[in-house]
């Protein structure tokens, strides 16, 4: 007879719910910790934003989710779905190919709502149990810590709420306001703005980035701000005015800024702008983690990792769902959700740890040998 471990999985939203059915399929004992009240993760619109616009406290209170409240997703919703549970649409519905919402998917009674976790450590490595702390809130001040027994956790905590900025000589001494697009919600609130108690509108921007939000961002702040200065990088930046925006540059990447408020290019163009953008993504974090340094972060490679799920040495009862970028995330992520299940019911074994460290040393060396970037390790 099979044993049924007890399970931990760290996050609700997709890649959480879909480990979360996984494993209960496989009859193992499963408990989801979900910070926030409701599922979703990413994909639950809140109107509050971090207190830290930047993301660089610390301390500052963080709102996990990133989703401006126009967002529409790039993927048709008919690569958006499980394999039982297709992104159909729905006459009450929103019936476009590509929506403005996603739907959740409920796994009755294994959501701790409201449960912040704050530690995931290995207290016994022979008997592969993990302990693992979470947080409720009691009161606004007064907060109540639990700590728990599992024999597996499974990292689901999403890849886009610690923002990535980008760094220029100048950046901090920069006297406007700077905010990384995690914390953008509508283009509204830069109306009736005040800068050094001065009510500045129409406003100045620049935009840090060419990714999909930099450039939803800069379709719907345009018709609001006097100019906007979008900053790439690439061998194909230069100074031009972008089509269909008569108030719309494109420009190489900031040289600097200075304490007068003026911004440098290094195409050699100067603005002196009000509002500073980084629409420039997301570093992988798992502040809870506490490995002995066997799973780092290094330049976004979270590592090491077998096939992008499984740390070697801590295999199976460590693992992560839903790092790789760049693929069709719905399909990725329930597969590696049915992997990690069926491993840990013991109807799939795993390579030895020096077969699946091998893995991964290889996989290093490819990159190294093609020129490929670590920040890009799980890029698919």
């Amino acid at each position: 007879m099979r044993h049924s471990y007890k399970v931990a999985v760290v996050g609700s939203g997709f890649a959480g719910l879909v480990t979360a059915r996984e494993l209960k399929r496989e009859a193992l004992l499963v408990t989801v910790f979900e910070k926030a009240d409701h599922v979703d993760g990413i994909w639950l619109f809140n109107s509050r934003v971090d207190t830290d616009l930047l993301g660089l406290d610390l301390n500052r209170e963080i709102v996990h989710s990133s989703l401006y409240r126009s967002l529409r997703v790039n993927l048709p919703r008919q690569i958006m779905g499980f394999m039982d549970y297709p992104f159909m649409k729905k006459e009450c519905g929103d019936p476009r190919t590509f929506p403005g919402f996603c739907p959740g998917l409920w796994v009755d009674g294994l959501i701790r709502f409201g449960h912040e976790v704050v530690r995931v450590e290995l207290t016994d490595e022979a008997r592969h149990k993990w302990v693992v702390e979470s947080r409720t809130r009691e009161t606004e001040s007064r907060w109540e810590s639990k700590e728990e027994v599992f024999e597996a956790v499974v990292i689901c905590n999403g890849k886009h709420t610690e923002p990535k900025i980008v760094e220029f000589p100048g950046r901090d001494t920069w006297p406007g306001l700077q905010m990384h697009n995690h914390s953008y919600r509508t283009p509204e609130q830069f109306e009736n703005k005040v800068f050094d108690h001065i009510q500045v509108q129409p406003i100045y921007m620049v935009l840090i980035g060419n990714g999909s939000s930099a450039n939803d961002i800069l379709k719907e702040i345009s018709p609001l701000a006097s100019q906007v200065h979008q900053a790439i990088r690439g061998p194909g930046s230069q100074l031009k005015r972008l089509e269909n925006h008569d108030n719309a540059w494109q420009h190489s990447m900031i040289e600097c800024a200075h304490k007068d408020g003026k911004v440098v290019f290094q195409d050699g163009s100067i603005v002196d702008p009000d509002v500073i953008i980084h629409c420039t993504g997301y570093k992988f974090h798992f502040p809870f983690l506490r490995s002995n340094g066997t799973v780092t972060v290094d330049d976004n490679r979270v590592g090491p990792l077998y096939k992008h799920v499984f740390p070697p040495s801590l295999a199976p009862w460590l693992s992560f769902v839903a790092l790789p970028y760049k693929a069709v995330p719905y399909i990725v992520m329930e597969l590696q959700a049915k992997w990690v299940a069926k491993v840990l019911s013991g109807k799939v074994k795993l390579p030895t740890q020096a077969e699946m460290a091998d893995s991964v040393e290889e996989l290093y060396r490819l990159m190294e040998k093609s020129g490929r970037p670590k920040h890009l390790t799980h890029t698919l």
